[in-house]
């Protein structure tokens, strides 16, 4: 079996041979390749988005820090504002440079960095926005289609360009509660969501939803409007075990070891538990599991021995054959 059939078969649950394995730097030993589609790192210092802002406290991939000042201060800003050119094709030298240095077998996703709500608070400031969603609503939704607006352009673009699927990261969750009240959610972004996933499929591609924090209320909706893969970002915010009895076979999961606790502070031992645990309750549906393998801990404090440890978990239980 390819390489990209792996992927497939784990995604939709037709039996794959093992997990596949998604390495978030390293993409030699990786099953899937993710290549970003969005200039948020360009300029002579590598912080400038195309969306207008300069990033302040920049330093590594964990951490994109914060603009240094919104782009829309008020409203009015709005009604001036540009997004960025969505047919502009630079964004996709990255795509061809990955085909030609791996091939045509690896699965290759494309990657926005940050999506719609979280985009949104970059433009307009996390704060403001949160309080614009009850004082502004039509302003807000007038951004929100800016936004997607440009999400939905890109998506149609991307199966010509060799790609397998799209990826979403959109922070909805704290360490206990969503950010947004449900019901918000479900007025203003659930839709908008549901209309990019549809555009998504029509064009040949899977989905995939980062999300870090607590989102358990959300999972339904997102397998209801046909989220293929979510990455819940700390899988045990929301409960391993109640996640596969309640969405096991509904809904493929990435999951990488915590970066808040195992992966950081555990031993050999608790990540091979954790590890176990997601392929246990999480990839028991035919398929329904892929790994993710964060290179980067470092910069949280892990040791490289811990990433070695991750990758040899997933490896060891990740065998269905």
């Amino acid at each position: 079996m390819s390489i990209k059939e792996q992927v497939k078969k784990a995604i939709h649950m037709n039996g794959p041979d093992r997990v596949p394995l998604l390495y978030s730097k390293t993409f030699e030993p990786s099953d899937i390749v993710n290549i970003p589609v969005v200039m948020h790192f360009a300029g002579p210092n590598s912080d400038k988005s195309e969306w207008g802002f300069t990033w302040e406290n920049f330093n590594n991939d964990l951490a994109l820090g914060q603009p240094k000042e919104p782009v829309i201060k008020t409203w009015s800003d709005l009604k001036k504002y540009k997004a960025p050119d969505p047919t502009d094709q630079k964004r996709f030298d990255g795509i061809r440079d990955a085909r030609k240095k791996y091939g045509p077998d690896r699965y290759y996703k494309a990657s926005f960095i940050l999506t719609g709500f979280s985009m949104m608070t970059m433009l307009r400031g996390f704060e403001d926005l949160l309080t614009d969603m009850y004082l502004n609503r039509q302003e807000v939704e007038e951004l929100a289609d800016i936004v997607f607006g440009f999400e939905e352009q890109i998506i149609i673009q991307l199966k010509n360009h060799g790609f397998d699927a799209v990826t979403f990261a959109d922070d909805y969750g704290t360490q206990e509660n969503l950010i947004i009240n449900p019901n918000i959610w479900r007025e203003i972004f659930k839709p908008r969501l549901k209309k990019e996933i549809d555009l998504a499929h029509e064009h040949g591609l899977d989905v995939f939803l980062h999300s870090c924090g607590y989102i358990y209320d959300i999972i339904p909706d997102l397998i209801e409007i046909g989220l293929d893969v979510l990455n819940p970002g700390q899988p045990s915010l929301n409960g391993i075990k109640r996640m596969g009895e309640n969405f096991g076979g509904k809904i493929c999961f990435s999951c990488p070891v915590n970066y808040q606790t195992t992966g950081i502070s555990g031993s050999k031992e608790d990540i091979f538990r954790e590890i176990k645990e997601y392929v246990d309750n999480l990839g028991c549906f035919n398929g329904g599991l892929i790994g993710i393998i964060i290179e980067d801990l470092s910069a949280l404090g892990a040791s490289q021995e811990n990433i070695k440890h991750t990758i040899e978990a997933f490896r060891m239980y990740g065998q269905y054959n």
